[in-house]
């Protein structure tokens, strides 16, 4: 018989990021697409401290929230994506090798939509923190990095839907809810059938 043990495994801080970004990533979407500028803007700058924060949560965190505790090398990668091919992947606590390159991926990607967002409010509209770029774009630059920061957009709505895709199949192999995990932040460890870390 299987001896299941409930593990904490996802921090507050951890849930509050990832909830947050959904919800916050949503409305500055939203507010782009209806034109509310002013919106968008104060949303923009809102996410940029959230990422600061995870940033940080990343060194100082919880054993799972820690960047080291997610970085896995290239063998241990492409190993565990042919045991998902093979219906058998390894079980892990925190990030699986697939779950953390996407998480690396997202937090890349969200740096640059954050990075040209700013430099657009300061080139284009005149705002903002990094103002001082203004007088460095010609207009040829200042639209080519707003048009930048729209493909940048254009690739996030590519990687989430990857990104839930990879929640269902994980939650089905592993025979747990993702989801509930990270509003919980507890895992089940059968110790019979798998060894995670």
């Amino acid at each position: 018989m299987n001896n299941i043990e409930i593990v904490r495994v996802w921090d507050v801080p951890t849930r509050l990021f990832h909830w947050t970004l959904v919800l916050s990533f949503t409305c500055a979407y939203l507010t782009a697409e209806f034109h509310l500028g002013f919106l968008h803007t104060l949303i923009g700058y809102f996410l940029c401290v959230l990422l600061l924060a995870r940033v940080i949560w990343g060194f100082a965190g919880n054993q799972y929230a820690r960047f080291s505790s997610f970085i896995f090398s290239p063998q241990e990668t492409l190993a565990y994506l042919r045991s998902m091919m093979h219906n058998n992947p390894r079980h892990y606590f925190g990030h699986n090798p697939a779950g953390a390159l996407m998480v690396f991926a997202l937090l890349a990607l969200l740096v640059l939509i954050f990075l040209t967002g700013l430099v657009t409010l300061a080139v284009i509209d005149f705002e903002g923190p990094l103002l001082f770029l203004a007088d460095v774009f010609d207009d040829e630059a200042s639209y080519a990095v707003r048009h930048l920061h729209g493909w940048l957009i254009d690739i996030a709505l590519v990687i989430i839907p990857l990104h839930l895709l990879g929640v269902a199949v994980g939650s089905f192999q592993h025979k747990e809810n993702l989801v509930r995990a990270m509003l919980t932040g507890k895992k089940k460890n059968i110790s019979s059938s798998s060894s995670g870390h």
